[in-house]
């Protein structure tokens, strides 16, 4: 096809579902396009990204994740996963699905977008899912293309002790974490049915094939966005070993926190300054691309236990959370606890015939391994090795005051840009990390889970006691979350940090819009795989409405 109505760049969280919501009207012709593999039959998806008892996709070196490279702090480098496959991120993730909070949408409003308030964002929320526990209520849907399951019924016995523990602490119990409730202990909603992830790609883009003017191009990656002056008119791509140019009359950027500011900034949109250092020429100035975003550091704190949960009880790796409020914070719910339900290195690299063996492995492999390894720090990488039969707690900070930058730093395409976190590079991060981290010894130390706890296996108490000294440990021990957002934030056209507004059409561009978490003002309370998905479909909307309009219907 010559032309497409949409181009929609990125399969992933939210680019599928807005694809396949664009795909609706069957006169509009829907191109989406994925950097990785598509596979229109979902029996042949790959496996391991399919269980949801283990996240191997997340796995530095797998086919099917870009692996960022990025410095935590200026000391510790890191790998990030992003999806690189039909789905993006949403087949590699925890399958954690939680909605953003009232006090989350509250703050995307005072930032300048009233189309974002609780109120408005819900019904998309409810039109996206198929609770299998709720049902159809005001709040809940059994239609939705998502579905959506808590283990409410028969918890996992480290689940019950988790319980007990956090009541007996004097914490209160949430049934539903998606009922806009006050932050407590209670099961995690996933997008996994009988242990199997349901990425975006399952949801809506193959239930879709049968649609005639919707067309999927896999393997195919983009590198930048072409224009007459300011219009988009369409995009340059490498497919089957050649360069061309996908003529669209409307482009959507849904390529994800990081790729989304770096197409931008290769198409000459962002801070001039930048671009020019590296010798793409403007198009549009735009300072805030790439900067200011947000994400929640993260510890994942490891333990010897007295029993390990047995394989009835590892079909799915997440089930019960803690939210809480940290002590003194304005921000409801901005600490989270959320205990794994395998150990270490099945959880990351249990795929079926992965099983991962610690120093040994990296002896065996040591070319792939070091490969693989690329930007992490090797020290941390040899801590978690060392640890590997370990359970684990992840511990994150949910409001963060810390913010990222993402920097161009080549005009290839193929090169990545630079980011930098600027984790805990302020006492309001760090003292609630700590608070985090002393509730969550409190909790496995308790009566309730003596069955399952035996003792710490990093970290021993004089570093616990001493503020200074669990400041250092946090630095050298950090993770994140991977829920980076705000690389692209929504917002008046006089906010200097905007690069939307807040319909998602980019500012000074005509034909350009972004629907991902790079729109975010700031990232949820609670992970934003649900809040990505809403996005698309709230995103879609909006692009329908604009083609509406234009064309002069009511």
């Amino acid at each position: 096809m010559s032309k497409y109505d949409f181009i929609v760049i990125g399969a992933g969280s939210a680019g599928a579902p807005l694809a396949a919501r664009l795909s609706e009207d069957p006169n509009k012709t829907v191109l989406l396009i994925e950097a990785g593999p598509d596979y229109p039959d979902s029996e042949e998806f790959p496996q391991d990204l399919l269980n949801a008892s283990h996240m191997s996709g997340a796995v530095p070196g797998h086919p099917n994740n870009w692996g960022y490279t990025a410095n935590l702090t200026p000391e510790l480098p890191y790998s990030v996963p992003r999806g690189k496959i039909l789905g993006g991120s949403s087949s590699l993730n925890g399958c954690y699905f939680i909605r953003g909070t009232r006090a989350d949408f509250d703050r995307w409003v005072e930032a300048g977008n009233t189309e974002w308030s609780y109120e408005k964002v819900l019904p998309y929320y409810i039109k996206l899912e198929n609770d299998l526990n709720f049902g159809d209520t005001e709040i809940h849907n059994s239609k939705g293309p998502v579905p959506i399951y808590r283990e409410i019924e028969n918890p996992y016995g480290i689940s019950k002790a988790f319980y007990q523990a956090c009541k007996d602490l004097g914490f209160s119990y949430e049934e539903d974490k998606n009922a806009d409730g006050e932050p407590g202990y209670g099961p995690v909603p996933l997008n996994a049915v009988d242990g199997m992830r349901i990425n975006t790609g399952l949801a809506y883009i193959n239930h879709n094939r049968d649609r005639k003017n919707l067309f999927v191009s896999g393997n195919t990656f983009v590198r930048k966005i072409e224009f007459n002056d300011k219009k988009a008119t369409g995009v340059e791509v490498e497919r089957n070993g050649e360069i061309e140019i996908i003529h669209g009359d409307q482009i959507v950027l849904s390529a994800g926190a990081f790729n989304t500011p770096h197409l931008l900034m290769l198409s000459g949109i962002g801070p001039s300054e930048e671009l020019t250092a590296v010798g793409i020429d403007t198009i549009h100035h735009l300072p805030g691309v790439g900067k200011k975003f947000s994400d929640h550091p993260d510890i994942q704190m490891s333990y010897k236990p007295n029993q390990v949960p047995g394989p009835d009880e590892q079909r799915d790796n997440l089930q019960v959370v803690l939210n809480f409020t940290s002590e003194g914070s304005e921000h409801p719910g901005d600490l989270e606890i959320m205990p794994m339900f395998k150990p270490f290195g099945e959880s990351m690299l249990g795929a079926s015939g992965s099983k991962f063996k610690g120093i040994t492995d990296i002896l065996r492999r040591p070319n792939q391994t070091l490969k693989s390894m690329k930007g992490i720090s090797k020290k941390r990488f040899l801590q978690q090795a060392m640890h590997q039969g370990d359970m684990m707690v992840a511990i994150g900070v949910q409001y963060s005051k810390g913010r990222g930058n993402i920097t161009i730093t080549s005009k290839d395409p193929h090169v990545y840009p630079k980011v930098d976190y600027h984790y805990l590079e302020n006492e309001y991060d760090l003292s609630r990390l700590r608070e985090a981290m002393r509730t969550t010894i409190k909790l496995l130390t308790s009566d309730a889970f003596k069955p399952y706890f035996k003792k710490l296996t990093e970290i021993d108490q004089a570093t616990l006691n001493d503020d200074e000294k669990l400041n250092a440990w946090l630095r050298s021990h950090l993770a994140t979350a991977i829920h980076a957002s705000g690389s692209a934030k929504m917002g008046p056209s006089d906010n200097p940090e905007a690069v939307v507004d807040q319909y998602g059409r980019v500012h000074g561009m005509e034909g350009l819009w972004v629907a991902d978490t790079s729109i975010f003002p700031m990232v949820p309370s609670r992970g934003p795989a649900a809040t990505a998905i809403m996005v698309g479909e709230r995103i879609a909307e909006f692009i329908k409405q604009s083609a509406m309009d234009k064309a002069g219907v009511n």
